[in-house]
């Protein structure tokens, strides 16, 4: 290889970028940002589960304890919205299809009513 080539090669390399504030107040907002980023994923992935969690329940035909498992979904939900880590409509819409699924469920087992 001809150190044309190298160096070609060394420019299609991938860069990579670190944030690097200019002022005191940039690396504050950074290290806040990367902290909260941190928790809304993990209260994302918690709110993923619990809903995962309520379908899968009622695919088994356990109602009762679907109904109970979507009341604690419900509010951690309501607590997530809240917050701020997703939109309160976001939430009452996700609390809504749960609750037509367990509806849904619940005329399924007993047609009478």
């Amino acid at each position: 290889m001809s150190p044309a080539d190298e160096c070609s090669q060394h420019w299609k390399q991938p860069q990579v970028f670190i944030d690097m504030p200019n002022t005191k107040s940039a690396a504050k907002r950074l290290r806040q940002n990367t902290v909260r980023r941190a928790r809304n994923r993990s209260l994302k992935s918690e709110l993923r589960t619990r809903y995962k969690r309520v379908i899968e329940i009622l695919k088994e035909g356990n109602v009762a304890e679907a109904e109970t498992v979507f009341r604690t979904a419900a509010k951690r939900l309501d607590q997530a919205a809240a917050k701020g880590v997703i939109h309160r409509n976001a939430a009452a819409r996700l609390k809504s299809r749960l609750s037509a699924k367990i509806k849904a469920a619940k005329m399924k087992a007993s047609p009478s009513g």
